[in-house]
């Protein structure tokens, strides 16, 4: 592989200056997931990501998934997955996998992975602190999801705390009622909730195709709130995009700037759409943002103005 000239490299630093002084002493709220989680150079370069965030002065907070290793342990214990609208339903064996493999084996590794980086992660669930507290989700006719929760409400005091000792937290989408029962929560949403919680400057979530596409599966670069609603209402959106841009129209609606949808298996993915013109997915605004003109962006979106400012 061609190594980049010493010219290109600090173009790339210059390109990346301006966000790095932008978003600097901001908290950057990644949902870490998918392919992402699974490659060994992507899990490595994932770390050296976070890491690197904070070392230029930006506070990252992560909220991991972790579907593919839950599926691999479920099958080993030969009990059987549904899924309703991109969320699994939970019953109370599932409950117990869940929580081994998120609050266990993954938040672990994740902590580790950041801490050999050269970082200082601490790892909890969303019962710790109760920092995500939660409720059974209703049946709203399309059947009962059993141990799913509903985030009603975020106390980031802990959180707070480790950001404030420069500490990087690391959380397992993992929550309990108010009656003590675990639930489990979608890792976009609980990202969005704390995201909102802590009034991020940004919500990352990764995943495994390129960004929010349109109907003709064109990659769409800005898409305003409207957009998304529209998106969902028609269709196009489907499956587990659904929760995706739910959580993202809840989260911008809730004070969070913007919220990013990219491609985890582009490697260096976070720096790419934080720090560069292009970004490596799609950018999802309240209205009045996407309404403005922008400037900055070489990139054009699908069926809407260019030149958004990541």
């Amino acid at each position: 592989m061609a190594t980049a000239k010493p010219i290109d490299q600090a173009e790339v630093l210059l390109e990346a200056l301006p966000y790095i002084r932008r978003f600097a002493g901001t908290t950057v709220v990644i949902k870490y997931g998918g392919h992402a989680m699974t490659d060994a150079a992507l899990k490595q370069a994932f770390a050296r990501d976070i890491v690197l965030l904070k070392y230029v002065g930006i506070h990252p907070v992560v909220v991991h998934g972790g579907g593919p290793q839950i599926d691999r342990m479920l099958s080993d214990l030969n009990i059987s997955s549904t899924f309703v609208r991109g969320m699994r339903v939970t019953d109370p064996a599932t409950m117990k996998v869940v929580e081994m493999v998120l609050a266990g084996e993954i938040n672990g590794e994740i902590v580790s992975m950041i801490n050999i980086a050269g970082g200082k992660a601490v790892g909890f669930s969303g019962k710790d602190g109760s920092l995500i507290v939660a409720r059974r989700l209703p049946n709203t006719g399309n059947g009962d999801l059993g141990q799913v929760g509903e985030v009603i409400g975020v106390n980031p005091e802990l959180v707070r705390a480790l950001q404030a000792q420069d500490f990087i937290p690391v959380i397992a989408p993992v929550a309990a009622s108010t009656e003590g029962e675990s639930l489990n929560i979608n890792a976009d949403i609980a990202a969005g909730k704390i995201a909102e919680a802590l009034q991020a400057e940004k919500l990352l979530l990764l995943t495994d195709v390129e960004g929010v596409k349109d109907r003709a599966g064109q990659l769409i670069r800005t898409l305003s709130s409207s957009e998304a609603r529209r998106l969902i209402a028609d269709g196009v959106a489907s499956s587990g995009m659904i929760p995706k841009l739910e959580c993202c129209l809840e989260a911008v609606r809730s004070g969070v700037k913007k919220v990013h949808v990219i491609d985890g298996r582009v490697k260096h993915a976070v720096l790419l759409e934080l720090f560069t013109d292009q970004g490596v997915g799609t950018e999802v605004l309240r209205d009045a943002q996407a309404e403005r003109p922008r400037a900055g962006k070489s990139a054009t979106r699908t069926g809407a103005a260019s030149g958004a400012v990541r």
